[in-house]
């Protein structure tokens, strides 16, 4: 039999399976990228043990989980854990303290099924607990570098070039603008940052200490970068790629219209995927209302109902570039150059996107 676990960088570094005694509610707000939710019980008898708990008590209030999860309910859990147990034998269990939940699901499992099965001592609280210090202890100790520039000059492509770089907008499954919102959603916020600080501790396992990212505001959609990263972000030099014009309308053009519409479509089908699609884009152009005015709003938005229309009927996207070539000259660029001049004092290069990987993997040496 193996014995229960303390040792949560080992679980993480080794992607370790793991069960999720926790009820569904709980799961859903985090949980760890290898993580399978095989709840106890259900959100409604969590909660009625809950409030038998503060009415009469932990006696009473176990008694009553044994009642709600009993017969044909425990027969189906308990196959469901041994199912796992089986498929996954150097895994591992959990619920949020380590506690009760777990104890039980171990006891279940060795009288009903005959497995014994390990559980992670401290629970989810105190893997969550340690990735958090994760976090914190690589923006204390490690070596960051930012690589900025206007939109559409290809950042997040020199981000999957290199071997270095940590890949917040994959992490956060959003491309960090305010047309950035994917078909597939994004994780909560404590995925996002479980992801994050795994990927980091992953990569100073492996001997890294300097790491690539590119230029982010606080929020990447609706997830929010931890707060230290964030400030150090302010201050990490900065690399500026550059671009032309004519490519970076390119450029977004592939990423937002023709890659997005096809995710969209794949996501959804083609009956209502497209439609999904479009909405995403007016929706995209319309929260940012304020920010543009009333009457450029109105005008850019016209030729981004055109162009889309355009799309569905022909599959042409040349119309496209109307809005975009708008958007970049009057609202994007002006505020990328007045962020570069603020950000001057920090900029230790700055070139296209091969001196730019060039660079980067040269600093990396060092």
């Amino acid at each position: 039999m193996r014995d229960d676990t303390a040792d949560y960088r080992e679980l993480f570094l080794n992607d370790t399976p793991m069960m999720d005694m926790r009820a569904p509610v709980e799961f859903s707000k985090g949980a760890f990228p290898t993580a399978t939710s095989l709840p106890l019980m259900s959100d409604i008898e969590r909660q009625k043990v809950g409030t038998c708990y503060k009415q009469h008590g932990q006696q009473a209030a176990i008694e009553l989980g044994h009642q709600l999860v009993s017969g044909k309910v425990k027969a189906e859990r308990v196959e469901a854990w041994a199912a796992f147990a089986r498929a996954n034998p150097q895994g591992y269990l959990y619920c949020f303290r380590g506690g009760l939940r777990s104890q039980i699901v171990q006891q279940w499992l060795k009288s009903e099924a005959g497995i014994d099965y390990p559980r992670v001592i401290g629970g989810y609280k105190a893997m969550r607990g340690f990735l958090i210090e994760t976090l914190d202890g690589a923006v204390a100790e490690c070596d960051f570098v930012i690589v900025g520039g206007m939109t559409g000059t290809g950042k997040t492509e020199v981000i999957a070039a290199l071997d270095n770089s940590i890949d917040l907008e994959g992490h956060a499954n959003h491309r960090g603008s305010s047309f950035g919102k994917r078909a597939s959603g994004q994780p909560a916020q404590i995925d996002f940052e479980n992801r994050l600080a795994i990927d980091l501790l992953k990569r100073r396992a492996a001997g890294q200490q300097q790491f690539v990212l590119e230029d982010e505001s606080r929020l990447i959609g609706t997830c929010s970068l931890p707060l230290p990263l964030h400030q150090g972000m302010q201050q990490y030099p900065l690399v500026w790629l550059e671009d032309s014009f004519a490519d970076r309308v390119e450029r977004i053009l592939k990423d937002y219209v023709i890659d997005l519409a096809a995710e969209f479509i794949a996501e959804h089908g083609e009956e209502h995927g497209f439609a999904r699609f479009a909405q995403r884009m007016l929706q995209s152009m319309d929260n940012i209302q304020k920010r543009l005015g009333g009457e450029r709003h109105a005008r850019l938005r016209a030729i981004l109902a055109q162009a889309l229309e355009e799309q569905q009927r022909s599959g042409a996207v040349d119309t496209h570039r109307g809005w975009i070539e708008g958007l970049l000259h009057e609202y994007y660029d002006p505020m990328y150059v007045y962020q570069r001049e603020s950000k001057a004092s920090r900029i230790e290069f700055a070139g296209e996107q091969d001196a730019v990987l060039a660079y980067l993997r040269e600093r990396s040496k060092a």
